[in-house]
């Protein structure tokens, strides 16, 4: 295997400042992740062998999205949870065609709350497609713990390589911080797969549980979904929320996911209102910690998913982010925590 030379690239001279931190840019090269014990979650390796230089090809991947069953497959296989028949078209085909469109290469597939806890629809495109896709399942905290079992076959057998956190599935009155959710978050980081929070009512009724899971299991990676669910602040009552999730970049083991926009926008396509929040995201992770996700098929009615990716061009740019932060941001962040999962790589 040929010797990955990251520290090779070159930063690029800095001419603004938007934020004061960034005369500290947090640059995307710099990699603070450690090596975990049974970790499959890492940054890219050296051989001490084999003295050629590789490097990774840029590729786009979307590093949240979301499939599900046509309505024929659901009556004939794959049925939906009781009371969660989707208003809109997931089925495979249909992403495949507006990944090719958008000139993605890959995605990590999130489980959608559609099956909920039957994982079959999106193991089988797993399967069909292992090239393309990476899959996340999810997290049943039910109160006998059959879900720690039902994680670590889903990791082993089927190959699933991250898992989301839903707090909304726990118990009435229980947290994620409950002995479950504890037992289910240890065992994420003992497979060496990351654990996704959705935190869709707010960050802030979720953010001691986080802290603690972080702080008691230091070697169980983070994707916080959406932005946590942050909006851009209006005012400074809103600002404590967006400050926390910056905050949170103290602990190593956490990446966010700079996607949904639409969901955490106060204004239309483009989005414009979080050029700065991507900056600031930037500043405080490093770009090697933020990636890119649509929440297909979800954005699709909103502005499309091409113009979603496009839109991230366009926001990197109004917060003057170098090009290198944004190829991170769309592609190599994921492809560097899945051990370069999708990528080609070429001797120089």
């Amino acid at each position: 295997m040929g010797v990955v030379r990251v520290d090779s690239l070159k930063p690029l001279a800095l001419i603004w400042t938007p934020f004061p931190s960034l005369n500290s840019f947090n640059w995307p090269w710099v990699f603070v992740s450690s090596q975990r014990k049974h970790s499959r979650v890492r940054p890219l390796t050296s051989s001490q062998g084999d003295q050629r230089e590789t490097q990774i090809m840029s590729k786009i991947i979307d590093s949240h999205l979301h499939v599900w069953a046509s309505p024929q497959e659901a009556a004939e296989k794959y049925p939906y949870f009781p009371g969660q028949v989707p208003s809109l078209p997931g089925h495979v085909d249909y992403l495949l065609e507006r990944m090719e469109e958008a000139g993605v290469d890959g995605a990590l597939i999130v489980q959608p709350i559609n099956h909920k806890f039957d994982h079959s629809y999106v193991t089988s495109v797993l399967k069909k497609f292992p090239s393309k896709f990476v899959g996340c399942c999810l997290a049943n905290p039910a109160k006998d713990g059959s879900g720690i079992k039902q994680l670590e076959d889903l990791v082993l057998k089927d190959g699933y390589r991250a898992v989301r956190f839903n707090p909304y599935l726990w118990p009435t009155g229980e947290k994620m911080t409950n002995e479950i959710g504890k037992a289910l978050f240890s065992k994420a980081g003992e497979l060496g797969v990351p654990v996704g929070f959705m935190c869709m009512k707010g960050l802030d009724l979720h953010l001691q549980e986080i802290e603690e899971l972080c702080t008691e299991f230091p070697s169980t990676v983070v994707l916080l979904d959406h932005l946590a669910f942050c909006k851009p602040p209006n005012n400074d009552e809103e600002s404590p929320s967006f400050s926390e999730l910056l905050k949170l970049s103290r602990f190593p083991q956490v990446y966010v996911k700079f996607s949904a926009l639409f969901r955490v926008s106060r204004n239309r396509y483009p989005y414009e209102d979080l050029s700065q929040v991507l900056a600031q995201l930037v500043s405080s992770y490093g770009a090697h910690r933020v990636m890119w996700g649509s929440d297909f098929p979800y954005v699709v009615p909103e502005c499309g998913y091409k113009e979603a990716r496009e839109a991230v061009h366009l926001l990197a740019k109004q917060g003057h982010l170098p090009p290198v932060a944004t190829e991170w941001i769309l592609g190599k962040t994921i492809m560097q925590l899945f051990d370069g999962k999708w990528s080609s790589v070429v001797t120089c």
